[in-house]
């Protein structure tokens, strides 16, 4: 059953929760370390997304919502998250509130899977995700269950989610997800057997002599064949501080691509 309420639950905070400064525009967000936290990734991909002006955006696995509440800082279009767990969900809807974002952002509790049922087909300009990057295996018992389905794909799989963007952006769309380039053929492959063409690619690097560990991709649905390698994306200086364009998209100064 999907939720799609945005009240402010009382009290605003539970135990074990707290409130953090998203560095931006004055936004904050509610997080708990008994659940699976935003990390850098969810920042670059909220930077990097082909996003339109106006019009209707999707995330896909929104988690505590820190992906909606970024791209209000980039666009006007009405953005909706969905997220299968109920409490993150939860924490969502409050961060909303917190930042007086209801009006703008729609949080809905249910399972991408569905979505489809109760959203119609191509009904989005754009669509971001940031997914659970791994398969499963049996590491994903050992950890509790929000960080487990974050982290493992429990709730969906990438090949799911895939489905579930070529169902529901429209045609001409763009899709952005972030992910590990261990899973980039895959990812790719999927893509394309989905309708959906890769057309903007780059891979983020803990430090400039070092491989990859994430990669932002951008695809179009029904687009023709042509991609684009942007530079790669460097996250520490030799110095071991952020480097300078990694500072501009945490503090907000860059708007776009």
């Amino acid at each position: 059953m999907t939720n799609f309420s945005n009240e402010i639950p009382v009290p605003l905070l539970l135990p074990t929760e707290r409130v953090d400064d998203l560095l931006t525009h004055d936004l904050r967000i509610i997080q708990s370390d008994e659940v699976f936290s935003f990390s850098m990734d969810a920042v670059l991909l909220a930077r990097f997304a082909g996003i339109p002006p106006r019009g209707r955006v999707l995330d896909l696995c929104t988690g505590n919502g820190v992906i909606p509440i970024l791209l209000t800082t980039r666009t006007k279009a009405s953005i909706e998250g969905i997220e299968i767990q109920p409490r993150l969900a939860d924490m969502a809807r409050r961060s909303v509130a917190l930042n007086g974002l209801q009006e703008r952002i729609k949080i809905q509790e249910g399972d991408l899977r569905e979505l489809h049922n109760e959203a119609g087909y191509g009904v989005y300009d754009a669509i971001t995700v940031n997914p659970p990057y791994m398969p499963l295996n049996g590491s994903d018992l050992k950890l509790n269950t929000h960080q487990a389905m974050a982290r493992h794909e429990l709730g969906c799989t990438l090949e799911e989610v895939i489905q579930a963007c070529v169902r529901l952006v429209r045609t001409g769309g763009k899709v952005s997800m972030v992910h590990k380039p261990q899973r980039l053929v895959d990812i790719i492959s999927l893509m394309r057997q989905n309708r959906l063409e890769p057309k903007l690619i780059r891979f983020v690097h803990p430090r400039a002599h070092l491989e990859a560990n994430m990669v932002l991709i951008e695809a179009a649905r029904d687009g023709k064949p042509e991609v684009r390698l942007q530079p790669p994306l460097i996250v520490y200086n030799e110095d071991n501080q952020y480097c300078p364009e990694i500072m501009d998209i945490y503090y907000g100064n860059k708007e776009g691509k």
